[in-house]
C-alpha cells in the first residue's frame, strides 16, 4: 500500500483500521482479572514486565490471603514479595502495593481516586497504570494505555513515529476520538497477542494486511 499523503487519505485509513480492530475484538476489554478498582490497581502493578497470565494465577490467591486494602496496608513489603515472586521485580512491586494501600487510606479514604492526576500521586501508579485503572474500573478515559504491544503496533502501522510510551500516547490521542480511546488499546493489545506478533508477525492471515507498510513485513 502506498503511504497516504493528504490529511484526508490519513484519517480514511485510520478509520479502515478501527472498523478491522471492531470486526475483531467488539467486546474486549481488560484481560487481569480483578472484582473492583483496588485488585485491577493491584494486578497492573504487577502486570509490569510480566505476562497478564501469570499475574491471573497469582492474584486469587493472593486477594484470598489479603481480601482488603486495609490488609495490604499493613503486611510488610518483604513478606508481600514472597507472596508475588513469581511476577518478578517482586521486591520493588510489593514496595509499590504497600505505599497505595497506605496512600489510598491517607488521602483518598480507602477508594481509588477517579481522578488522573490524584492517581498519579499513588505509589506505583505511573500513565499506562493509571489509564488502566480509570478506563477499566470507571469508564473514565484519561488517556491512552500504551503498553508494549500497542506502542509497537501503532510504530508499525504508522499511527506515530515515537517509541517513547508518553510520546506515543501523545500521538494516539490527538488522532483518535476520545470514546475510542479505552477500547483501542484493549483491541491492539489482543491483536498484538494473536496476529501482529513481536518476532514473527502473522502477516499473511492479517486483515490489516492491505493497510499495512511496515519495513518489518512478512510476505
Amino acid at each position: 500500500m502506498k503511504k497516504p499523503r493528504s490529511k484526508a487519505e490519513k484519517q480514511a485509513r485510520l478509520q479502515q483500521i478501527l472498523g478491522i480492530l471492531d470486526d475483531l475484538y467488539p467486546n474486549v476489554t481488560c484481560a487481569l482479572h480483578h472484582s473492583n478498582a483496588w485488585e485491577l490497581l493491584v494486578a497492573t502493578i504487577l502486570s509490569a514486565q510480566c505476562t497478564d497470565e501469570r499475574v491471573n494465577k497469582v492474584t486469587p490467591g493472593l486477594f484470598r490471603k489479603y481480601p482488603t486494602i486495609q490488609d495490604f496496608a499493613a503486611v510488610r513489603p518483604d513478606v508481600l514479595a514472597n507472596d508475588i515472586r513469581s511476577t518478578g521485580f517482586f521486591n520493588n512491586k510489593a514496595k509499590s502495593v504497600v505505599g497505595a494501600a497506605q496512600k489510598i487510606l491517607r488521602d483518598f479514604g480507602g477508594k481509588v481516586p477517579r481522578d488522573i492526576d490524584q492517581l498519579l500521586t499513588v505509589p506505583g501508579a505511573a500513565r499506562k497504570t493509571a489509564n488502566v485503572v480509570l478506563g477499566t474500573s470507571f469508564g473514565i478515559a484519561s488517556g491512552v494505555v500504551v503498553d508494549t504491544h500497542v506502542g509497537r503496533i501503532a510504530y508499525r502501522l504508522d499511527l506515530t513515529k515515537e517509541e517513547n510510551p508518553v510520546k506515543v500516547e501523545r500521538d494516539l490521542m490527538t488522532i483518535l476520538a476520545k470514546e475510542r480511546w479505552i477500547s483501542f488499546s484493549h483491541q491492539l493489545i489482543h491483536f498484538g497477542r494473536q496476529i501482529c506478533v513481536a518476532r514473527k508477525p502473522k502477516c499473511a492471515e492479517c486483515k490489516m494486511n492491505p493497510l499495512c507498510y511496515a519495513k518489518d513485513k512478512r510476505a
